[in-house]
């Protein structure tokens, strides 16, 4: 199966979504959650199970905006900008009148100084994984082209599900949180799994023909692994769509981001990293 010479193709698939993710950042940017900005949390027992719309009319009448509501059963978990000691009686004299069998859970606060923590040492890891995979995967191929392939498809999809998450935040409110950087961080671990199996395939397939040119070997190796990297991340896709659909509020963008994170890794293990290593090697040869 040729399926090398689809490689304009890859190209083009991937322009697009790295065009797309960059424009949508520039000009959408995110929408990112009190794990990154700073606000409060409280978590209330209502038994009355009263609807959003009246602790929303509590809060807009209180001029504290950006509250979000997260409801389950008789369970309300909110979040908004932080208030001072003298909001949250008001808050507490308010809920009281709505139902007077009200039980605080938590109340927490959260400074924009651990979202700040939060990003340098996510930026870190990036940069920190990328540097020690560059280096593990090139010296046990022993070739940096297939180390920088492998890289290069990991930030591909880095970029795209970030790329994703300012268009689903435009669009549908979806959040950054901490939740979000696992998800990133899976999907780099992800995203270099399919691609090294990929690669020692090429690799065991020179060893036994060293005359075979780098094409016909990456078609081999693609015919031979492809149907297990399909099949292996369906497996995970099908789970991670049902969390989607069936799950709750506070998981559901959480599975949104690994199910992007998975496709992704797949698409570009095929796509991205062995089409740049044939390129590595073009370029080589001719010099």
């Amino acid at each position: 199966m040729n399926i090398m010479k689809f490689r304009p193709l890859f190209l083009i698939i991937s322009s697009l979504l790295l065009i797309s993710s960059l424009l949508s950042i520039v000009f959408w940017g995110f929408k990112p959650s009190i794990d990154f900005v700073g606000g409060a949390v409280w978590e209330l027992n209502l038994p009355s199970a009263p609807e959003n719309s009246k602790i929303t009319e509590i809060f807009t009448k209180n001029n504290i905006d950006k509250l979000v509501i997260t409801k389950n059963n008789t369970k309300y978990h909110l979040e908004f900008k932080d208030i001072t000691s003298d909001q949250k009686n008001i808050l507490n004299d308010e809920i009281k009148k709505i139902d007077q069998n009200y039980q605080e859970l938590k109340f927490e606060t959260l400074g924009a100084t651990l979202g700040k923590e939060l990003l340098r040492k996510t930026v870190m890891a990036i940069v920190l994984s990328s540097l020690f995979l560059l280096l593990f995967i090139g010296r046990r191929f022993k070739d940096f082209s297939f180390g920088a392939g492998a890289i290069i498809a990991m930030l591909h999809d880095t970029f795209i599900l970030i790329g994703s998450f300012s268009i689903l935040g435009h669009f549908f409110g979806a959040e950054l949180d901490s939740l979000f950087v696992t998800a990133l961080l899976t999907t780099l671990s992800s995203s270099v799994h399919d691609t090294v199996v990929t690669f020692n395939r090429i690799r065991e397939l020179k060893l036994k023909n060293l005359t075979l040119d780098w094409v016909n070997l990456a078609n081999q190796a693609v015919t031979e692994t492809l149907s297990r990297s399909i099949n292996n991340s369906m497996t995970i896709v099908f789970m991670l769509l049902s969390l989607v659909v069936l799950g709750g509020s506070t998981t559901k963008w959480f599975a949104t981001a690994l199910l992007i994170g998975v496709v992704c890794g797949t698409y570009s293990s095929t796509g991205v990293a062995i089409p740049l290593v044939l390129f590595f090697k073009r370029n080589k040869k001719k010099k």
